[in-house]
């Protein structure tokens, strides 16, 4: 009987092909959205991770003046060292200068190039030495005098910049443009594990990272023949007697390779989640419309185990042609993986995330994961439906109609008891992450994370109950058409209620789109809604002078410190101060909550500065910060909280500067996260923690936006918005990950609603001949489409009440799990209407064709039907 199962089921694709054809594209659209997820996760995960392109690469040993931080390989020293001091040393055979400016290049629109993944844009010094040089000519020369400079491709491909072109360049106190000279390469790639690099003459660096005369940041150092890095850098080491830390430039090399794994890894994680939304949206997809191609050929099944077919054999079929589907499907869904990665990499660089640097994967991973996967999907998506076609008794052969069997209702009572138990333990989860992990971003990712996860399993169960409401919610539509239609309505009636199964796989696809939208809509506007109430709160100013580039998360990129001296002498203006940022990590004092030899777990926030005169002109913190002298520093309630602090204590920071002790003056809190989120002191303070700190922005009090254009018109890459205009560029940063999703969750939804078309058409050719038969007994054209028009009703209906149920529930569970004020359940009246509306017009065009065909439908053909 095996081979003749073979038989049948060859003959059931070749005669059927067009049924599978609907299921087939819905499984082949679910593995391309599951291998684009994963293509574009490998590629993220190889350009912020996997790139071993090192500028250290040809040197044997690095000195870096002073002490640097042992937990962020890329942090500058915090110290000065002379180039002639080392390079006259035994056992040198050549020295380098070594330097690093964080800068923003802009095309020469105005438009700021991206720098690859998350890493930064560099200013470094063209290394001269042939035997130090680690950068390769691929176009131009080397630049040799001031406002020339050199790009690595990942610039000029990004940025579509090319030898002779001007660039413009901000730096921390001023902006420049500068010419394109060349482009290099770093050990073949595009950029190096810090990101992009653009190469200057060495003294143009020096002055730009305000260096003495012949003082250096670090030194690259090439040994001697004969003479192994690690004895050099130690009689370095003895000789500089600590002042200097000298180290291998292959330990250097394994630390940054070591710290941008575990950025890739959290890369990977975030882009993880996204793709196990894809698999979820396509195993719910591929399980409705396979279970409906099932039911679909009811009768031949039965029929099957009317001439001696068993059980076991009629799953095998159904299995057999599952893993024939999956196999076509997966391999389609890899080649289209393909183009759909490359459009994922295209938004997330529009918002400021930018892989490109890294290719096309094409290892087993890129490609037999979603291959099994997709087999897996169709599998599963089978299982059920074998079960179901394994149950079909010979007697259901000589049914003229396709009505549903009376199911038992304790095992789907039982597999959704399940179900939500598991999105309970989810919830259990984010709510013991709550407890036990310090307030902060990542508590309030974790916690999102797990909520996703219950909100999904929550959806399932739902989906496992959906047959039970149609009965109850088709009776209201039947009724309803009854009223409006007469007898056309009581057969809506009937034949909603008589397949309450049919009618729950297209309301639970519709109730995955919904759910999908609602949610993201309730997220975006809550999150928007309260940064725009926030910042108006907390920014005074009525203006704030910003650059028109943008930095990697996607906020407005630096502008020099100069522009503030612009337009303080504008007409009108009666206060201008720069807003001033970097990062530091606390030395002291420990968490008290340490294990006996239990190493503290580094904790770096981000300080801002600004001029402490006049600064409630244009911020108004909460909790009224005291006015900051040298030496002191207000940190946020939350920062306070969270390491134990306590006003008038004096605490150690390491910036850029090196380490620097600091009085704890008071306490505040900055609501809108934008302007001072974590730590404020006064800009003489700054400049001790950090020379070359970024300016965020210009805060302007009076004047006019006119007046203050033409006072920064010679200042290229710069614009003067307004207050909601600046909090709005200024909130980017912390939406970009709410942005990222907006390509899956489209995607997923086109995937969803395409479940759904399919599920409907399918149902109505199931029905051929009972619609044949309608036809045959005097129900006229129009009857006929009134009556898949109020089905579709039914699933409009049904499929919204629950996807709104799910959205709201969702984000009503962020609200409690993450306490953030930020993720609020107070959605517009409109947006439900609006939901529903989207709904019923995605239904109804998607019913359109099927209720044409079926109404168009031929009585011979009908008697012939299976």
């Amino acid at each position: 009987m095996g081979n003749a199962m073979w038989l049948i089921a060859r003959r059931s694709f070749t005669e059927g092909w067009l049924r599978l054809a609907a299921t087939l594209l819905a499984a082949l659209g679910s593995i391309a959205l599951i291998a684009g997820s994963l293509q574009f996760a490998l590629r993220a995960q190889e350009a912020v991770a996997g790139s071993d392109a090192s500028e250290y690469f040809r040197a044997d040993v690095l000195v870096q003046g002073g002490t640097v931080d042992p937990d962020d390989p890329y942090a500058p020293p915090d110290g000065r060292i002379s180039l002639d001091r080392i390079a006259s040393r035994p056992g040198v055979a050549a020295a380098a200068g070594d330097a690093a400016v964080a800068v923003t290049a802009a095309r020469p629109g105005g438009r700021a190039i991206t720098a690859s993944a998350e890493g930064r844009t560099l200013l470094r010094p063209w290394v001269p030495d042939p035997r130090l040089n680690p950068y390769r000519l691929e176009a131009g020369r080397a630049p040799a005098t001031d406002g020339e400079v050199a790009v690595v491709e990942h610039i000029s491909r990004a940025g579509k910049v090319r030898v002779g072109d001007m660039m413009t360049l901000t730096l921390p106190r001023q902006t420049r443009r500068v010419r394109i000279t060349g482009v290099v390469s770093v050990q073949g790639r595009g950029a190096v594990a810090a990101g992009d690099l653009v190469l200057a003459p060495p003294e143009t660096v020096r002055r730009a990272a305000m260096l003495p005369a012949d003082s250096w940041q670090g030194v690259w150092v090439k040994a001697a023949p004969g003479v192994p890095a690690d004895r050099l850098r130690g009689e370095l080491a003895r000789e500089l007697d600590g002042a200097a830390t000298v180290r291998t430039a292959e330990s250097v090399r394994r630390a940054q390779t070591a710290a941008a794994a575990s950025e890739g890894a959290s890369i990977a994680g975030v882009v993880g989640m996204l793709a196990s939304v894809a698999i979820f949206v396509g195993l719910f997809v591929v399980a409705n419309t396979f279970g409906t191609l099932v039911r679909q050929r009811t009768r031949r099944l039965a029929l099957l185990g009317a001439i001696g077919a068993t059980p076991r054999q009629i799953k095998r079929l159904i299995r057999l042609e599952a893993l024939v589907m999956g196999a076509i499907a997966a391999a389609g869904g890899v080649t289209a993986g393909y183009p759909l990665s490359a459009l994922i990499t295209r938004l997330f660089a529009r918002d400021g995330f930018d892989v490109s640097a890294a290719g096309a994967q094409f290892g087993w991973v890129a490609l037999g994961v979603p291959v099994a996967a997709g087999i897996l999907v169709t599998q599963l998506a089978a299982w059920r439906a074998a079960r179901r076609a394994a149950g079909v008794s010979p007697v259901q052969a000589l049914r003229s109609t396709a009505t549903e069997t009376r199911e038992r209702r304790w095992p789907r009572l039982l597999a959704a008891s399940a179900i939500f138990a598991g999105a309970g333990f989810w919830c259990a989860v984010a709510v013991a992450v709550r407890v036990g992990d310090p307030p902060g971003q990542d508590r309030t990712f974790a916690v999102s994370l797990m909520i996703l996860f219950g909100a999904m399993m929550a959806m399932t169960g739902l989906a496992v109950l959906t047959p039970f409401f149609v009965g109850p919610l088709g009776g209201l539509v039947g009724r309803l058409g009854t009223l409006a239609g007469g007898e056309t309505g009581r057969l809506a009636h009937a034949t909603i209620t008589r397949s309450p199964r049919r009618v729950s796989s297209a309301a639970s696809s519709l109730m995955l789109g919904v759910a999908l939208v609602a949610s993201v809509a309730l997220v975006t506007m809550s999150v928007h809604d309260r940064f725009r109430e926030a910042g108006r709160q907390v920014m005074a100013a009525e203006h704030a002078i910003t650059a028109t580039a943008r930095t990697a998360e996607g906020a407005p990129a630096p502008v020099a410190r100069d522009v503030a001296a612009r337009v303080t002498g504008t007409p009108g203006v009666s206060r201008a101060a720069a807003l001033t940022q970097t990062e530091v990590k606390l030395v002291s004092p420990l968490p008290d909550r340490l294990e006996p030899g239990e190493e503290p777990e580094p904790f770096h926030f981000l300080v801002s500065g600004a001029e402490q005169s006049g600064l409630r002109d244009v911020l108004r913190l909460g909790g009224r910060p005291p006015a900051l002298s040298p030496g002191e520093i207000a940190l946020s309630s939350t920062v306070m909280k969270e390491r134990g602090l306590r006003r008038g204590q004096q605490i150690v920071v390491r910036g850029a500067q090196g380490r620097v002790e600091l009085r704890v003056a008071g306490a505040y809190h900055d609501p809108s996260h934008l302007f001072a989120e974590q730590a404020l002191v006064a800009p003489t303070t700054m400049d001790r923690l950090d020379a070359n700190a970024a300016t965020r922005a210009v805060l302007v009090r009076g004047g006019s936006p006119e007046a203050l254009a033409r006072a920064v018109a010679g200042v290229p890459g710069v614009r003067v918005l307004d207050r909601d205009t600046y909090v709005k560029a200024a909130s980017d940063s912390l939406t970009r990950p709410l942005r990222a999703t907006y390509g899956f969750v489209g995607m997923a939804l086109l995937l969803a609603l395409f479940g759904m078309a399919t599920t409907v058409s399918m149902s109505v050719a199931e029905r051929t001949r009972e619609f044949g038969l309608l036809g045959a007994v005097g129900a006229t054209m129009r009857q006929i489409r009134s009556i898949v028009r109020w089905e579709a009703a039914t699933v409009v209906a049904l499929g919204t009440i629950l996807g709104v149920v799910i959205a709201m529930g969702t984000l009503t569970l962020l609200h409690v799990t993450t306490g953030s004020s930020f993720l609020r359940p107070d959605p517009p009246w409109w947006l439900f209407p609006l939901v529903a509306a989207g709904a019923a017009v995605a239904t109804l065009a998607t019913s359109a064709l099927p209720a044409r065909r079926a109404a168009a439908v031929p009585i011979l053909e009908a008697a012939k039907a299976e």
